[in-house]
C-alpha cells in the first residue's frame, strides 16, 4: 500500500461504506458526479467566498444568509476564505504542507478563517436543511490544520453554520490539545489501513444506497 492520505470526506466515505470509497478513491472505475444538493453547496460556498473576500453582493437565492455573513464579516483580524490547508507527518511530528503537497498526510479546505492575533475563528458552512447530522469531529481537525499552519494561534473559536437553519454548532479549541485532535481519527485510519492490507472491502447496507454512484453493488437500489 502507498501512504496512507485522507481527508475528513474521503474518511466519512469510508465510514459510510468501504465499497464506495474502494471505487470512487482506490479502483477509481466510478467516477465523481455532482447531484443537486452537492452543486447547490458549491454554489453557496463561491457565492460566500465573494462576498467576504471583495463585498461582492450575494445572488438573490442566497440572499437568506446576509445577515449572518456580515456579522462575519465584521470580526476583526485576517480573513481567509475557502483556505487550501495540508499536514504532513516527519520525524518532527505533525508540519504544515501544502494542499497538493506530494508528502501530505491529511488536507482539507477552511470555508472562513478569521486570524487575529493569538487567537481566531474558523466556520465551516453546511447548506444542508438543518444542524441533525452535524458532526463536530470535522471542526476538530479543521482546528489541528490551523494550529498547525499557524503556530501563534493559541484558541480558536469553532462552528458548522447551517445557513439555511441559521444554526451554529459552536466547538472551543485550544492548541495545547492539537495532537489529541489529530488522533481522534486515528481508529478509522487503522480500520481504512486494514482495508488497503487485507483488500477487503465490505459492502455497508443503508437507504443511502438507491443514492449510490456504485451500481455495480448488488446492494443498490437504483439500478
Amino acid at each position: 500500500m502507498d501512504k496512507l492520505t485522507w481527508s475528513y470526506s474521503s474518511l466519512k466515505t469510508f465510514e459510510q461504506c468501504a465499497k464506495k470509497y474502494y471505487h470512487t478513491k482506490v479502483a477509481k472505475d466510478v467516477p465523481y458526479s455532482d447531484t443537486e444538493a452537492t452543486l447547490y453547496g458549491k454554489e453557496f460556498h463561491k457565492a460566500a467566498e465573494d462576498y467576504m473576500r471583495d463585498g461582492r453582493p450575494l445572488h438573490h437565492k442566497f440572499k437568506y444568509a446576509e445577515d449572518v455573513l456580515k456579522a462575519l464579516s465584521a470580526i476583526p483580524g485576517d480573513k481567509f476564505c475557502e483556505l487550501e490547508m495540508g499536514v504532513k507527518i516527519t520525524e518532527f511530528g505533525y508540519e504544515p504542507c501544502t494542499f497538493d503537497d506530494p508528502e501530505y498526510w491529511w488536507h482539507g479546505i477552511a470555508d472562513l478563517l478569521v486570524v487575529d492575533e493569538d487567537k481566531a475563528f474558523l466556520i465551516d458552512y453546511k447548506t444542508s436543511k438543518n444542524a441533525k447530522y452535524a458532526d463536530v469531529k470535522q471542526l476538530d481537525i479543521l482546528a489541528a490544520a490551523v494550529f498547525t499552519l499557524f503556530p501563534q494561534v493559541k484558541r480558536i473559536k469553532s462552528a458548522l453554520l447551517f445557513v439555511v437553519s441559521g444554526e451554529f454548532v459552536r466547538k472551543d479549541h485550544e492548541s495545547a490539545w492539537r495532537d489529541a485532535y489529530f488522533r481522534l481519527f486515528n481508529p478509522e485510519l487503522e480500520r481504512l489501513a486494514g482495508a488497503f492490507e487485507s483488500g477487503v472491502w465490505n459492502a455497508v447496507t443503508s437507504p443511502l444506497c438507491k443514492f449510490c454512484p456504485v451500481t455495480q453493488c448488488e446492494h443498490n437500489r437504483g439500478k
